[in-house]
C-alpha cells in the first residue's frame, strides 16, 4: 500500500476513492472498503482512501474530542489488510478547514486526487462549516464526469455500527459487544519501552507497550493475547491504567505479563488483543497486597482461557 501526505496539485491518473476518518476500521468501514475494492476492480483503477490527521474534532476542540480507537499506524495497517492500494493523509489545519465545499470537490477530489468514483457514508459532510454533503456531491458529479455512490449505515443486532458505539462498549468493559461491532477483538499495538522494573521485582515481569495517545478507550485488568513475539499469539494478563498504587497522578500505562515467557521484549512491536475484562483498576494499601492481587489476576486470566478452550471444544463436538 502506498502512503502519501497531502494532496498533489495534479493527479497522475484516475482513482476510486472513499473518504473518512476510519477510526477503528469497524464493520461499517469494512463494508465501505469492500464496495471501494469492487468499484476499483470494475474501473481498473487504484482503490484509494482519503483520511485526515489530526481528527477534525481534535483540531477544533481537543479537550472535547473523543478518544481514538486506533493510532495512525494501526489504522494504516488495517486499511492495508482490506485491500486499499493508496492512502492520502491530509493534514487537517486551519487552512484546510477554510476550503469551501465546491473547492473541495474540484481542487481536492477531481484535480488533486483524480477521483473517477467516490463513495461516501450517509452522514458524510465536507468543506468549510460542513456545508457539503452527498446531495451536493451528486449534483456536481456530471460536471466532472464523477460517479458518486453512497452507503447507508451498517447495523448489527439493531445497533448502528459506529466508532462511538465501540467506544461506549469498551468504556463499559463490554468486550464481546465491541468485538462484534469491530469484526475482531479490540487491540492496541506499540513498541515495548523501558519501564521501572516493578513487575519483575514483584515476580510478574511485564512489557510496557507504548501508547500513542494518553486517553485509551478502556481501562482495567484484562485477559489478553499478544502477537509479535513468536509465530502464534501468546496468552497473558494486561493492566491498562494509571497504576494508582505506585504513582500519584500518573499517565496511562499498558503493562502486559506474558504467561510462561522468559525473554527480552524491549523495542519489539507488539499487538495486544483485549479478550475479557477481569476487573477495574484499584488502589491498594501496599505492594504486598498488590502482589497478591496480581497473582489472583493471573489465575483468573488462566481460568478464562481454559473455560474458553472448553467451550470451543464443546461447540466443535456438536
Amino acid at each position: 500500500m502506498r502512503i502519501s501526505h497531502g494532496v498533489p496539485a495534479a493527479a497522475g491518473g484516475t482513482t476510486a476513492f472513499t473518504i473518512g476518518n476510519f477510526d477503528g476500521v469497524h464493520l461499517g468501514h469494512q463494508a465501505m472498503l469492500a464496495e471501494l475494492a469492487r468499484a476499483a476492480k470494475r474501473l481498473g483503477v487504484p482503490a484509494c482512501v482519503l483520511t485526515f490527521e489530526p481528527h477534525p474534532r481534535e483540531f477544533f476542540a481537543p479537550d472535547q474530542a473523543p478518544t481514538r480507537l486506533t493510532s495512525l499506524r494501526e489504522k494504516l495497517e488495517l486499511l492495508a489488510g482490506f485491500g486499499v492500494d493508496r492512502v492520502h493523509i491530509c493534514r487537517f489545519n486551519y487552512a484546510f478547514a477554510q476550503i469551501t465545499a465546491e473547492d473541495f470537490i474540484e481542487r481536492i477530489l477531481v484535480r488533486g486526487l483524480g477521483a473517477r468514483w467516490v463513495l461516501v457514508g450517509d452522514d458524510f459532510r465536507f468543506g468549510a462549516r460542513r456545508a457539503g454533503d452527498q446531495v451536493m456531491l451528486k449534483q456536481a458529479a456530471p460536471r466532472f464526469n464523477l460517479e458518486v455512490a453512497a452507503l447507508p449505515s451498517v447495523t448489527l443486532e439493531g445497533e448502528r455500527v459506529s466508532s462511538t458505539a465501540i467506544r461506549n462498549a469498551l468504556a463499559a468493559g463490554e468486550l464481546d459487544r465491541a468485538r462484534r461491532l469491530l469484526g475482531r477483538a479490540y487491540s492496541i499495538s506499540g513498541r515495548v519501552e523501558r519501564g521501572d522494573g516493578l513487575g519483575h521485582k514483584l515476580g510478574f515481569p511485564t512489557a510496557n507497550v507504548q501508547l500513542k495517545h494518553n486517553r485509551p478507550p478502556l481501562t482495567g485488568i484484562f485477559a489478553v493475547e499478544v502477537s509479535g513475539i513468536g509465530e502464534r499469539p501468546l496468552r497473558g494478563v494486561a493492566s491498562l491504567g494509571v497504576r494508582p498504587t505506585v504513582k500519584l497522578q500518573g499517565g496511562p500505562v499498558l503493562e502486559v505479563h506474558v504467561f510462561d515467557f522468559d525473554g527480552e521484549l524491549y523495542r519489539r512491536h507488539l499487538r495486544v488483543e483485549f479478550l475479557h475484562k477481569l476487573r477495574d483498576e484499584e488502589k491498594y494499601a501496599d505492594l504486598a497486597t498488590l502482589t497478591r492481587q496480581i497473582a489472583l489476576d493471573v489465575e483468573n486470566a488462566r481460568s478464562y482461557f481454559e473455560t474458553a478452550k472448553a467451550q470451543r471444544r464443546k461447540g466443535s463436538a456438536k
